[in-house]
C-alpha cells in the first residue's frame, strides 16, 4: 500500500531506547518507597548504619529520607544485639538524641552516648566518634553501584552494601599478611 492510504501511525515521540510511559523505565520502578529530606537535601534513601570502634559494618538499614534517623535506630540496634550480644554501649551523634530512642531502649542491656558539639561556633569540628560512621560511608561510597541509589529493592541495596564492606576487610587482611 503507498503511505498516503495508510493509515496514520502515532509519531514516534521519544528516544526509541526509552519507549514507553515511565512506568516502562530501563531499571524498572521504585518498589521500595523513596522520600525527600529537607535537612540533607537528599531525594531517595538513607543508609542508617551501626559500626564497631574500627568502622566495620554491624548492622544497616536502608530507609527512606523522609524518615528520621531516630525512628528507626531501635530496630537497628535490636537488629545488632541479635548477632552482637556483647555489645553494650552505642556512640551516636545528636540526631539521635530524644525521649522517644531512650524509652524504646529501656528494656535493652545497652548504653547510648550522644556525642555532642561543645561548642556553639560554625564550621567543621572533628567530634569524638563521629568519625568513624563516617569514615565507613566514604569506603561504602568509593563504590560505584552505591553512590547512587540504583536499587528497586533495599534488600539488593543492603546486600551490595556488606559486600563492599567485605572487600574492605579482604584489603585489610591482604595487607597484613603481606
Amino acid at each position: 500500500m503507498p503511505r498516503s492510504l495508510r493509515a496514520r501511525e502515532r509519531p514516534d515521540s521519544g528516544n526509541h531506547r526509552h519507549a514507553g510511559c515511565e512506568s516502562d523505565r530501563k531499571r524498572g520502578g521504585s518498589i521500595d518507597p523513596v522520600g525527600y529530606d529537607a535537612g540533607k537535601k537528599i531525594k531517595g534513601i538513607k543508609r542508617n548504619a551501626l559500626v564497631d570502634t574500627e568502622g566495620h559494618l554491624l548492622s544497616l538499614e536502608v530507609i527512606p529520607a523522609n524518615i528520621q534517623d531516630r525512628d528507626c535506630a531501635a530496630s537497628l540496634i535490636e537488629a545488632a544485639l541479635k548477632e552482637y550480644p556483647r555489645l553494650k554501649k552505642i556512640f551516636a551523634d545528636g540526631g539521635y538524641a530524644g525521649p522517644k530512642l531512650a524509652n524504646q531502649l529501656v528494656g535493652l542491656p545497652i548504653e547510648l552516648e550522644i556525642v555532642k558539639r561543645t561548642d556553639k561556633e560554625g564550621g567543621f569540628k572533628v567530634l569524638r566518634r563521629r568519625w568513624v560512621i563516617e569514615r565507613t560511608f566514604a569506603w561504602l561510597r568509593r563504590n560505584r553501584r552505591l553512590m547512587a541509589h540504583y536499587e528497586a529493592l533495599a534488600m539488593i541495596a543492603i546486600g551490595f552494601a556488606k559486600l563492599a564492606m567485605i572487600g574492605v576487610m579482604l584489603k585489610r587482611l591482604t595487607q597484613l599478611v603481606s
